[in-house]
């Protein structure tokens, strides 16, 4: 046991740190403060200042997720050290590995998966292609989506997108802009483009086309804007 003395009591170390782990458990399950200092028989306000004492961030849930890009762990990079929940990147040759080892069903579940994950979130970044960029929106919701479109579809090579551009769109994504309610997409596309004016080109049902920030491995354009 670890035990300190604080003037005539005697406290267990162990005993604080496995109720913290068991307060955080049930909130990260969805229990309210409320039902969590029921359940355990505490005052509500020790679960709030735990949280507030333990918090490095507030925001929405951010998802990133794209292929096929050349510099995917320059992007996990960036997208980890800026506390996005869900990052799920591919190249081109791990994009055919993942359909080519799996049969049906298996490639079937995983995607499911996939998807039930990206629901969870508030907000998703989508590198893809202009079809790609329309598909994921029909399945979450435009509003729930921004898209950066890295080439016109079939995309058959890897595209290269500036890692300092994600990092300012993952910013203004985290804090909801008018008290809560999503920065619109426009808003969103702005942000990429502030700063060195790297991103160009029209945006089309929020997808926004990266001309000087991705490029195919030969350095050529990303693609044209979406139709």
């Amino acid at each position: 046991m670890d035990l300190v003395r604080i003037g005539d009591k005697v406290i267990d170390r162990q005993r604080i740190y496995r109720m913290v782990d068991r307060i955080l458990e049930l909130r990260a399950s969805g229990l309210s403060q409320q039902d969590v200092a029921q359940e355990l028989g505490i005052d509500r306000t020790l679960v709030s200042r735990l949280e507030s004492l333990g918090e490095v961030r507030r925001g929405r849930k951010l998802g990133l997720v794209g292929f096929p890009v050349g510099n995917r762990q320059a992007l996990e990079e960036v997208a980890r050290s800026e506390g996005v929940d869900f990052v799920w990147l591919l190249t081109e040759e791990e994009r055919r590995r993942f359909i080519g080892e799996r049969s049906g069903a298996a490639l079937l579940n995983d995607l499911m998966l996939l998807i039930a994950r990206a629901r969870e979130l508030d907000h998703l970044i989508f590198l893809g292609s202009d079809m790609r960029i329309r598909l994921v929106e029909a399945l979450l919701g435009p509003d729930r989506v921004t898209g950066i479109q890295i080439g016109t579809s079939p995309i058959t090579e890897d595209r290269f997108v500036d890692p300092e551009q994600i990092r300012r769109l993952i910013r203004h994504l985290r804090v909801p802009r008018d008290e809560g309610r999503p920065p619109r997409d426009g808003a969103a596309t702005r942000a990429v483009q502030d700063g060195d004016g790297a991103a160009g080109g029209d945006s089309s049902r929020g997808g926004a086309s990266v001309a000087g920030g991705a490029s195919s491995r030969d350095g050529s354009p990303a693609g044209a804007s979406a139709p």
